[in-house]
């Protein structure tokens, strides 16, 4: 969609001062033990695994900080109670927004959440109320500069689903989640080497918005990122290029 890869990337950059601070450390230990108490602890046979692990060495977590969390989440004596929950709600716009959050206190969490969404114009729903509008997907990022034929034929000849090229140059590489893992390798073989990877919610359909609406749903996604049980937040926006650099 319009404006999608660059919103993607300035959450990226994001995502690089939050691992400057640890709160993305804290994100990822928490993937990796629920995604081993899920999947199980080997990453050949546990694509979510696999693709927590690539995310965490890329953020320079060292080995022996993921393999504990990797041993807790596939052991039976968890100090933590960590549960998967998702909340769905709407933004200002229309826009859908779907929260990934791993907490020991659901009470807390939906709390947190839902003064997020009041705070900033919109409305926490019903389970199953926004979550048929995304679908989950292996995604893999590289930067602009790539070489897009080679892109193209590496990437469709692995498998993959989808190759979206942006305005800007940068590019995605979207997969089922088995195939997250062999098509990056893939590609990495290929000396195509992604700036990361990683299972997704992707919106099946956009809602488009202008100045004030991109304004209020990016403050809307800032706060519930920053909420310490929330892991991911996804959104159907769609936002222009010239909108996000008139926000900047």
């Amino acid at each position: 969609m319009a404006g999608h890869s660059k919103w993607a990337n300035i959450k990226h950059r994001k995502a690089a001062q939050d691992a400057k601070r640890g709160k993305l450390f804290t994100r990822l230990i928490r993937e990796l033990t629920v995604a081993a108490r899920a999947g199980g602890p080997s990453p050949e046979d546990n694509p979510r695994l696999r693709a927590a692990l690539d995310k965490a060495l890329s953020a320079n977590m060292t080995r022996d900080t993921i393999d504990r969390a990797v041993a807790r989440g596939a052991g039976t004596d968890e100090a933590d109670n960590l549960e998967e929950v998702v909340y769905e709600g709407y933004g200002p716009g229309g826009v859908a927004i779907y929260v990934e959050t791993m907490t020991d206190n659901r009470n807390r969490t939906v709390s947190d959440v839902r003064h997020a969404f009041t705070k900033h114009g919109g409305n926490l729903g019903t389970s199953g109320s926004v979550a048929y509008l995304f679908d989950r997907v292996g995604n893999i990022r590289f930067e602009a500069g790539i070489d897009e034929d080679q892109l193209l034929e590496v990437a469709l000849d692995a498998g993959a689903e989808d190759v979206i090229i942006a305005a800007d140059g940068s590019a995605e590489v979207r997969t089922d989640m088995a195939g997250l893992v062999s098509i990056k390798e893939a590609l990495e073989q290929a000396g195509l080497m992604p700036a990361n990877a990683e299972l997704e919610m992707i919106a099946s359909t956009s809602a488009a918005l202008d100045a004030d609406g991109a304004r209020s749903i990016i403050k809307l996604v800032d706060t519930l990122e920053e909420l310490d049980d929330v892991q991911n937040v996804y959104s159907n926006a769609e936002i222009s290029d010239e909108i996000l650099d008139s926000l900047e």
